[in-house]
């Protein structure tokens, strides 16, 4: 089930992460959830993919998720 906004996100999703990190969370599922469609756990691999996708641009700090340093790329002006 792709989602088609951060407010479709799970509440696990939407309750800790960012704004930045939930679009990159929904991008990465939705795109991967495509990919394994022929894969009958196809939602689970979604989740675990767009979990690692985060975690390449955020850490957790304490109860937190911060960007890491040039986690957002192509806005250089911050």
């Amino acid at each position: 089930m792709p989602y088609a906004s951060n407010a479709d996100l799970p509440p696990s999703v939407r309750g800790h992460l960012p704004a930045h990190a939930q679009d990159i969370y929904r991008a990465a599922f939705n795109h991967a959830f495509a990919a394994h469609a022929a894969d009958p756990d196809r939602e689970e691999i979604a989740h675990r993919i767009a979990w690692a996708a985060v975690k390449r641009s955020y850490a957790k700090a304490g109860d937190r998720w911060i960007p890491l340093d040039g986690g957002r790329r192509g806005n250089d002006d911050d």
